[in-house]
């Protein structure tokens, strides 16, 4: 079973990528909320994975952070919802937001995301009340990007700290890296990253 895939980002779609990992495409569906997360392509990225084995297929569904998985996982144990449905439903609603429909019995909420009918939002409602309050609400332990080391992970350390969005900086940080070289120094790659960002 696949884990966890890192490697670079080939292709983002409305509702998958494609993670290039060693020359090997891997095809993964995902919510709008990880596509979002994850950086523009060729950058390196983590991604957190459910592989579900079927007797036609074997579908890889991915997540930003562990939040996310730890709700596909329980909204997958509820009858009628498939994965598809669940990153339907995740894709409508963050983590905090569904924990909040849920407990407070928000079935048109749940109701929005594509699949989920008058009928299943009763049920997700009536299932994971009691559930919902242990789960997490927020980003749990960040995977979309891998964690970089040595100058590009002190570069990606600074550009944050400076306000810049992690994917935003990622982007930029590639280009610059591949531009300058691996020799390149770490006030050199910040420089001109700066400079990429200010435009």
């Amino acid at each position: 079973m696949i884990a966890r895939l890192t490697g670079l980002v080939d292709v983002l779609d409305a509702d998958r990528c494609v993670i290039d990992v060693g020359g090997v495409g891997y095809l993964v569906q995902a919510s709008t909320r990880t596509l979002a997360a994850l950086p523009a392509p060729p950058a390196r990225a983590l991604v957190l994975v459910e592989t579900q084995v079927r007797e036609d297929a074997i579908t890889l569904f991915g997540f930003a952070d562990t939040a996310e998985q730890m709700w596909f996982r329980l909204l997958t144990g509820v009858q009628g919802v498939g994965g598809r449905v669940a990153l339907s439903i995740l894709s409508t609603l963050s983590p905090r937001d569904l924990a909040g429909a849920i407990a407070s019995g928000d079935r048109a909420s749940l109701a929005r995301a594509n699949g989920v009918g008058a009928r299943l939002a009763l049920r997700l409602v009536t299932e994971l009340r009691d559930k919902a309050g242990a789960m997490p609400t927020g980003p749990v332990l960040p995977a979309a990007s891998a964690p970089a080391v040595g100058v590009a992970g002190d570069a990606m350390s600074a550009l944050v700290n400076l306000g810049y969005r992690r994917p935003e900086a990622q982007a930029v940080l590639t280009r610059v890296i591949e531009r300058l070289g691996d020799a390149a120094g770490l006030d050199q790659v910040i420089r001109d990253s700066l400079k990429e960002l200010a435009r």
